[in-house]
């Protein structure tokens, strides 16, 4: 008996160091949950299910889209990060939720940069200045806009998807560069946001380009400024903060990107990162991100250059946050 069980352990432990491999080697065998921490509707989940589509058909499984919505990205963030490796559940994060959040919450539920694998980086993503042209028909222009809150200081409000979102820090940004004082108003993603301008319970939306592109085409606001330093080709006539306000070198862009749970296995990481290279690269994917989205195309390719951008990314928005003074209990 006790040498069956001498003869048994050696080979019990050849089969569970097989096991990680023959899974990773199976993978895909089922369906794959793409996660976001913001709405329907939003950017990231616009950009989520374009993507979803053609990742399946590539990996062969299905790939679904869900959403963990709340505390600024934070709730979907920290699920992922306390789940299972094995590639079967992927984050759809931002610059937000993982490098301003690091610094414009005090007690995060999650480490933004040890708790992921980094997998994609998806691109550049501009906000664009609006308001209601029925409201708010005075604010023709963006000097328009700063000549009452200079001569209002603090009347003046900016809505937001959320704490932490680019909409949110986009706003905070102009208000420091132009020396203005603006009430923030956060919303739990695009509905409220946009019903409360559109309302006239809000001046002013720092909202993202693609969600806001079908409201400037309607008419129904006014687009005031790209918060990149170049004008967008989804919205030609409309000027660049720099140049519109009059503050030259204002920039306020942030990044899509795809994280796994911590110690995701190279393997998966590495598959996962070069088909999802493949399907943003297309140039019919390419066109969808900068004519319908005004997304900036990755130039980031590999996962190692991707955790750089994100490691510096937390100290450049950790400057802006702390010279806003915004924080997040």
């Amino acid at each position: 008996m006790k040498l069956r069980h001498r003869l048994l352990l050696p080979l019990l432990a050849l089969m569970g160091a097989a096991a990680p491999a023959l899974a990773q080697d199976n993978w895909p065998s089922r369906p794959i949950e793409f996660l976001g921490g913001f709405p329907n509707g939003s950017g990231v989940d616009i950009y989520a299910r374009k993507l979803a589509a053609p990742l399946s058909q590539a990996l062969g499984v299905p790939v679904v889209v869900n959403n963990r919505v709340g505390a600024g990205g934070n709730i979907a963030s920290a699920y992922v990060a306390k789940a299972r490796p094995d590639g079967y559940l992927i984050l759809f994060g931002t610059a937000g939720t993982h490098a301003i959040n690091a610094t414009l919450y005090r007690n995060l539920p999650f480490n933004p940069m040890r708790d992921v694998t980094h997998i994609a980086h998806l691109g550049d993503v501009p906000n664009v200045l609006i308001t209601s042209i029925q409201h708010r028909p005075q604010y023709t222009a963006c000097q328009a806009v700063l000549a009452d809150a200079r001569a209002r200081p603090g009347a003046l409000n900016y809505a937001s998807t959320g704490n932490g979102a680019s909409t949110h820090l986009a706003g905070a940004r102009f208000a420091v560069a132009s020396n203005i004082e603006m009430v923030h108003v956060p919303f739990t993603g695009q509905g409220g946001a946009v019903t409360s301008l559109l309302g006239g319970q809000t001046d002013l939306f720092f909202n993202q380009v693609g969600p806001a592109l079908g409201l400037v085409q309607q008419g129904a606001v006014r687009a005031l400024g790209v918060t990149t330093p170049q004008r967008l080709s989804v919205l030609p006539d409309v000027p660049t903060i720099a140049e519109a306000c009059n503050l030259p070198g204002f920039e306020s862009t942030t990044w899509y990107g795809v994280f796994g749970p911590p110690g995701m296995p190279a393997a998966i990481q590495q598959r996962l990162n070069a088909e999802i290279r493949k399907i943003i690269e297309a140039p019919e994917f390419r066109d969808w991100l900068v004519n319908s989205q005004g997304i900036a195309p990755s130039t980031v390719r590999t996962t190692e250059e991707f955790r750089q951008v994100h490691e510096q990314d937390i100290a450049r928005w950790g400057e802006v946050v702390r010279a806003a003074r915004a924080s997040v209990d």
